[in-house]
This record gives structure tokens, C-alpha cells and sequence, in this order.
């Protein structure tokens, strides 16, 4: 129930090589629907005042490095209790060797506050997803579901992780110079919950789409695509994680 206070939220959205414009929108919508939340979008971390007053950060982000201070002030940010819902690619940094993506460890701090570092991940597919946690909040109630056209990721821990979602799948990921990482595992986490000092991250790494133009220079026109945002059971994870960080899940 609301109580009339306004709720102040921070959006990052620039994710490379993605739909920037379409996930924009569409998280947009979702924080629309609570009319004591006021959001404020950008394109990077460099308003760090306006993120240290937010109570929730939401990035979806890819290949979008913050600045040494800016690690800083979202470490600050999360000791001092602050929630913050990064999704899909916000954990990968790029760099090209030889035409292929490489992922070098270009931040560590940032990698370590969000709990995890994307590494490499195989071609577009269809996969299953497991609720692994079905008493929590987050996940309640929810059944397993499959994602179609999604990128699966292989990412490297960075500390705990409390995993709420998960996927299994061992193909190599041939375009990318780690091609053999992860393949190894018999599970990848798709959310998890990482704490940090007094606050904590929620990572769902679900969320790939793509608009016509979003792969240049790599390709000239692809077709768009939209993996999760085709699927309901993804807006409701992307509800409960927007209720999460402003502490209104039940």
C-alpha cells in the first residue's frame, strides 16, 4: 500500500551491440505503474549525487565501464544500504582481439559489487530455467520456464551469491576468445542476490534484445529480436525486482 512518499529511482540504459531504446521503454512502463516512484534516467554513472539520493539503481547496461571514482561512489552507495537491480549485460566490458570479443577484467571493483563477471556466452538458443529458490519472495510461486533466442552467459562469481534462477547449458562459445569457459559446470545462475556493505545487488541476466541497427559496425541490418521480453514470467521478475528495491515486496 502506498504511504505518499516519493520513491526516488536512478535508470542507467546505454547497453552496446542491445535495444537500447526498446528496454528503456519497457522499464519505463514497469515503473510507471507505481505512482509514488520517480525515476531518472541516464546514460552513464556520472550524476553520482543523484544515484547516492536514489533508493534504487537499475542498470541494463553492456560494454558501459564506470570510471575508478565512479566504482567508488557505487560502493558507497551499497554500504550505505542501497538496492540496485542490474540486468543482463551490465557485467561485461569488451574488448576485440583478432575480431573477436574478448572480456579482460577492465573493473574489477564494479565487477566485484555486482557479484559476477561475464565471460563469453554461445550462440542465441532456447533454454529452460530452473527456480532454484521457491520460498523467497522473488521467486515465489513461480514455475520453471523456458526463454527463447536468449544469450545464455557463462560469467565468473565475484563473492556470495544467494541463486534464485538457473540454467544449464555446455556449449562452447566459438565466437569469443574465452570459447571453452564455463563449459564445465553443471549449472549457470540467472539471478542471484549479492550483499555489499549494508545494501545488495539483484542480478538477472536475462534480457538480450536486439533492434535492426544495434550490431554495428559488426553487422550492417540484423533481425530484432527480443529473447525474455517475449515471455510474461520475465516482467513479473522484473516487477518483483523493481518492488524489491524499493522495499515494497511482499
Amino acid at each position: 500500500m502506498s504511504n505518499n512518499q516519493r520513491i526516488d529511482v536512478y535508470l542507467v540504459c546505454n547497453a552496446r551491440y542491445h535495444d537500447t531504446n526498446f528496454a528503456r521503454l519497457e522499464l519505463l512502463k514497469l515503473l510507471a505503474e507505481n505512482e509514488d516512484i520517480n525515476t531518472r534516467v541516464a546514460e552513464n554513472f556520472s550524476d553520482v549525487d543523484a544515484i547516492a539520493g536514489s533508493k534504487l539503481l537499475i542498470t541494463y547496461t553492456c560494454d558501459l565501464r564506470p570510471t575508478e571514482e565512479e566504482q567508488q561512489h557505487l560502493a558507497k552507495f551499497l554500504e550505505d544500504g542501497g538496492c540496485w537491480f542490474a540486468l543482463h549485460a551490465t557485467n561485461a566490458l569488451l574488448e576485440f582481439v583478432d575480431g573477436k570479443p574478448d572480456t579482460p577484467d577492465l573493473a574489477p571493483l564494479f565487477m566485484n559489487l555486482l557479484g559476477s563477471r561475464f565471460v563469453a556466452h554461445p550462440p542465441n538458443q532456447r533454454f529452460r530455467v530452473r527456480v532454484t529458490d521457491v520460498d523467497h519472495a522473488l521467486t515465489r510461486d513461480l514455475e520453471d520456464f523456458d526463454v527463447e533466442d536468449e544469450e545464455p552467459y557463462y560469467c565468473e562469481p565475484r563473492g556470495d551469491q544467494t541463486v534464485l534462477l538457473e540454467a544449464s547449458y555446455t556449449m562452447p562459445s566459438t565466437g569469443y576468445v574465452q570459447s571453452e569457459y564455463g563449459t564445465d559446470r553443471d549449472a549457470q545462475p540467472q539471478m542471484y542476490l549479492h550483499k555489499w556493505g549494508d545494501g545488495e545487488v539483484l542480478y538477472l541476466s536475462l534480457g538480450h534484445c536486439t533492434g535492426k541497427h544495434d550490431m554495428k559496425p559488426l553487422a550492417d541490418v540484423v533481425p530484432a529480436m527480443r529473447g525474455s521480453w517475449n515471455s510474461p514470467v520475465y516482467y513479473e521478475l522484473l516487477r518483483r525486482g523493481i518492488n524489491w528495491g524499493i522495499g515494497e515486496l511482499k
